[in-house]
């Protein structure tokens, strides 16, 4: 669980709203059904084997996009509140061992139209299924962090049939669900997410500083090997997103039940946590949803922080490649 400092009122404390903000990095990806978007190009350049762009969803929201490559595609989904840019690292590897590496920035995030409604799961996932469709991928594979996690159980569950994905994978993420609740006991206490919104309504630019400074990457453990960049590479990316569609996501990351979604799930799935995440501790999502899935598998990484794909991305790439390649 969240490590809990006490306060006197009972509300939370700025330790829980750190946690709780980090919490959030997972976020969302998932499409109804119903959606027959009106996917319209709006900017496509070529570079190579390389491409950005934007679709423009059915409500409007532009949906910004990195495209890179050939070959098998992979599909990366972001944490709370970042951007496509979290997983760079990550999409030049794979592009170098003969993937086509796809990433976006969730509706409200990063370079992505600013969304004041519609801020969802069940949108996030619509805004995935467009993309899916607009790029024409087949079999693909979803890598999901934190929320973008939640986002990856819900896409493919919704919208993962007819060949579209082959395999998904999940780090550090939120399902099954994260608020403590008569049905969840062990969950996070709401009071976490409200001092998330808080501080996301409140100076946004100072929450965003001390986030990645404490728990999300375990900077604040004794012997943490702290990289400045890093941690200005996340308020960078936290900072172009729009406010409102981040505020709203919290409720979003925070409440989303996925525990039916990951009963419907038949594609293997790599579940991949670290032991020492205090952002989205391990005992209430990773060890419960690999329960739940019909073709799980659980990765435990002794010792790694919430942000262990950026902290030790050797690691995490070699373990992704040998799952992709299995």
């Amino acid at each position: 669980m969240f490590s809990r400092d006490s306060s006197a009122d009972g509300g939370a404390t700025r330790r829980e709203v750190l946690v709780g903000i980090a919490s959030i990095a997972a976020a969302a990806a998932v499409v109804p059904t119903s959606l027959q978007a009106a996917v319209q190009p709006k900017i496509k350049v070529k570079s190579g084997v390389a491409y950005m762009g934007t679709i423009t969803v059915k409500d409007g929201t532009e949906i910004f996009y990195k495209d890179w490559g050939t070959g098998k595609p992979i599909v990366f989904h972001h944490g709370w509140p970042l951007s496509a840019d979290d997983w760079d690292e990550q999409m030049m590897f794979f592009l170098g061992k003969g993937f086509r590496v796809i990433a976006y920035d969730r509706r409200g995030h990063g370079r992505s139209s600013p969304s004041p409604t519609n801020n969802d799961m069940d949108t996030y996932a619509d805004d995935c299924a467009a993309l899916v469709k607009h790029l024409d991928l087949k079999a693909a594979i979803h890598v999901g962090h934190s929320t973008g996690g939640g986002e990856v159980i819900r896409y493919v569950a919704k919208h993962g049939g007819g060949g579209v994905v082959s395999k998904a994978a999940t780090l550090s993420a939120i399902p099954p669900v994260m608020v403590k609740s008569e049905k969840n006991p062990d969950g996070v206490p709401m009071e976490v997410f409200d001092g998330i919104r808080a501080g996301v309504a409140g100076n946004r630019a100072q929450f965003y500083t001390d986030l990645p400074a404490g728990p999300f990457y375990g900077y604040n453990r004794s012997g943490a090997k702290v990289s400045e960049g890093t941690k200005k590479n996340w308020w960078r990316q936290a900072m172009m997103g729009d406010m409102k569609a981040q505020y709203d996501c919290v409720k979003t990351f925070s409440e989303t039940d996925f525990t039916e979604d990951l009963k419907k799930i038949d594609v293997p799935v790599l579940v991949m946590h670290g032991e020492d995440d205090q952002i989205v501790p391990i005992a209430n999502s990773a060890l419960k949803a690999v329960k739940l899935l019909k073709n799980g598998t659980l990765k435990v990484y002794p010792g790694l922080p919430h942000g262990m794909f950026a902290t030790n991305p050797d690691m995490i790439n070699a373990d992704l490649l040998a799952f992709f390649k299995s």
